[in-house]
């Protein structure tokens, strides 16, 4: 039999296992939550978050005289030890979806820090009149700040990561294959319909830009997760935190995370309002929309091959049917649509979640991060998938792509300041009812010469801009 530890809470004694860093609080979280099978161990960036607040917490708190230098300076080293060596990133088997407005969470880590910081002490886990999760690592604190604190701080670290490295990444190779197909001429089209001419290159550059464009948004509304309301204690009204506590932590948890963070200028509404992760979802959103259009994209211009467009080639990633041989699916670009469509929904789930609140606090906010991360998650994977796995091999079938845009009717619209709107339309129509090209009914009719259509249809002229 493993060897245990006895702790006590509100409703009596448990045996914790005696190896664990965390301690009763968690235990009772870990069997009151058996929901996902997900834990918060799965998202490190949370746990180093709870010990970036922590950290911050015991130097203000031991600025101001209200804890011991030795324990202030145990926490620390412990919340260090986390952040800096990845230590106990193991302890946190609480599930993501939790009753409790993320009490669970936060006793978790309080729990984790204090026995770490005992262990610096030379002290065995679970000797909390030396240094008490409760007393000494939340002093000053609630969950209703010290979670949400925590939460921003690692949404904005996962977006700016998933920006700045996986957006970016994509971008460039959408941007690479723009500059490789810049010659390659090609028919555009709306409302599947035929238009004008392009390049393919114009058409990937625009893929590229699109990237960048969501880049950019993503960026600017992470920065609405740096107003923090740490210091709000309970509710908003800094019960039990000393005066100027609030100012000073937020100034100490901007040189913890190198980040600029804010206090909020209204500690109740911050601790109720949800609106923040609304916006930074929204932005996820966002990302999902524009990727799931491209992939659509992809997949039109790579149907047939013979009887579809055909105009790019994707890589041959898998035998496509256990019945038609020879078949290929694009298997990437479909999967990626699906990721799409989960972050989508995750983002109805934020909106509810964030309106669900009531009065001064909004307990909903666990299935908020959930979402929020496992969007982050499962776009930044999709997006390194697309990449790798398509875009960066997929190869543009010149012949074909050319052969459409020469014999589209839509090159009529060329010669509409030569011979005006109204011919032009009869020209059309007389394309789409016999099927000959629009060069050969224009020159049937004499309506232009050979040299004339040759100049109004240069690659140049028929990729303006």
């Amino acid at each position: 039999m493993s060897a245990t530890r006895t702790e006590h809470d509100l409703l009596g004694a448990r045996e914790v296992p005696a190896d664990k860093y965390w301690g009763i609080h968690t235990l009772r979280a870990i069997e009151n939550f058996q929901i996902s099978k997900r834990t918060v161990s799965d998202n490190p960036d949370l746990i180093r978050a709870f010990a970036q607040v922590k950290k911050a917490t015991a130097l203000t708190n031991r600025e101001l005289g209200k804890l011991d230098g030795v324990k202030a300076q145990a926490i620390m080293t412990a919340c260090d030890l986390i952040l800096d060596e990845g230590r106990c990133l193991d302890q946190f088997p609480v599930d993501v979806f939790q009753g409790g407005a993320g009490t669970s969470v936060n006793m978790n880590a309080n729990e984790v820090i204090a026995n770490l910081a005992l262990e610096t002490l030379g002290e065995p886990k679970g000797a909390y009149d030396i240094i008490n999760p409760n007393d000494d690592v939340n002093m000053s604190q609630s969950t209703n700040d010290a979670y949400p604190t925590a939460f921003r701080l690692a949404v904005y670290t996962a977006l700016r990561r998933m920006s700045l490295e996986h957006i970016v990444a994509l971008r460039d190779s959408f941007e690479a294959k723009g500059a490789e197909f810049r010659h390659v001429l090609k028919l555009g089209r709306t409302q599947l319909q035929d238009a004008v001419p392009m390049t393919l290159g114009q058409e990937f550059s625009a893929f590229a830009t699109n990237m960048n464009e969501e880049r950019r948004y993503l960026e600017t509304v992470a920065t609405l997760l740096l107003e923090v309301n740490l210091g709000a204690t309970a509710i908003g009204t800094g019960i039990n935190a000393p005066d100027g506590f609030a100012p000073r932590v937020i100034a100490h948890l901007a040189e913890v995370t190198g980040l600029p963070v804010i206090l909020a200028p209204n500690l109740v509404e911050a601790t109720s309002d949800c609106g923040a992760y609304v916006s930074a979802h929204s932005g996820l959103k966002r990302v999902a929309v524009k990727l799931s259009k491209i992939c659509n994209d992809l997949r039109l211009l790579s149907s047939g091959p013979r009887a579809g467009l055909g105009e790019i080639r994707l890589p041959e990633r898998a035998a496509g049917s256990s019945i038609m041989p020879a078949k290929v699916n694009p298997i990437i670009p479909e999967v990626v649509n699906q990721v799409s469509f989960k972050v989508m929904g995750n983002d109805l789930v934020v909106g509810l979640a964030a309106e669900a609140g009531q009065l001064q606090l909004n307990a909903m906010e666990p299935v908020i991060a959930q979402c929020i991360f496992e969007s982050i998650s499962l776009l930044a994977n999709g997006m390194d998938t697309l990449r790798e796995k398509c875009v960066d091999g997929i190869a543009a079938n010149v012949d074909r792509c050319a052969a459409n845009a020469r014999h589209s009717i839509g090159l009529v619209t060329f010669l509409n300041p030569l011979l005006g709107h109204a011919l032009c339309d009869e020209i059309g129509r007389e394309c789409a009812a016999t099927g000959l090209s629009v060069r050969e009914v224009v020159l049937g009719h004499g309506y232009l010469s050979a040299d004339q259509l040759d100049q109004a249809f240069t690659f140049d002229s028929m990729i303006v801009g």
